[in-house]
């Protein structure tokens, strides 16, 4: 008897382990060109689809069947993770910056590497679907309604969200930029 209740648990088993490679096969690649998108280096980013998907494999059963429902709800998970990675880095900052007594002297680089940290400190300062909203239209050329069935979301608020991302990184550059943007 405990042979055959035994041969379920472990089909089971081989089951979710078959779907959880399918999923990664299938979207591992798309969630990583996302993921480098919203990190600054390659290694944040493997972490990110690292994580993405090790919070799918507690959560298999939640994942729907579809390839595009699928990739959206993988989306959506990589965006909240990032976007709780983003609160405890602010979070971090704040409490150095109290902490801290001068400010560190900014290194002597050049212009074009600090005009690209200067543009994803901006990014950083974004809500994070705004910022998820512009990576994905600006870097990656997604349209407004391949970024709304990928978010779940109307067209409209990627819309919105778009115009507001452009509007809220202007503010923030111009005064950095002496008024160039």
């Amino acid at each position: 008897m405990p042979v055959s209740v035994a041969l379920p648990v472990e089909a089971a088993r081989d089951d979710r382990a078959a779907r959880l490679a399918a999923l990664f096969d299938l979207h591992e690649a798309r969630l990583y060109r996302l993921a480098r998108r919203l990190t600054s280096s390659a290694d944040e980013a493997r972490d990110l689809v690292q994580d993405t998907f090790l919070k799918t494999a507690r959560s298999l059963t939640s994942v729907p069947a579809g390839f595009a429902r699928e990739e959206a709800w993988l989306v959506r998970v990589l965006v909240n993770i990032r976007r709780d990675q983003w609160r405890k880095a602010a979070v971090r900052h704040r409490s150095a910056a109290a902490l801290r007594a001068e400010p560190a002297p900014a290194p002597d680089v050049e212009s074009a590497f600090i005009a690209k940290r200067l543009v994803w400190s901006a990014l950083d300062l974004l809500e994070p679907r705004r910022r998820a909203v512009v990576v994905m239209h600006e870097l990656e050329g997604m349209a407004p309604a391949a970024i709304a069935a990928v978010l779940g979301v109307r067209v409209m608020t990627v819309r919105w969200n778009l115009s507001m991302g452009r509007r809220d990184l202007k503010r923030i550059l111009e005064p950095q930029m002496g008024g160039a943007v």
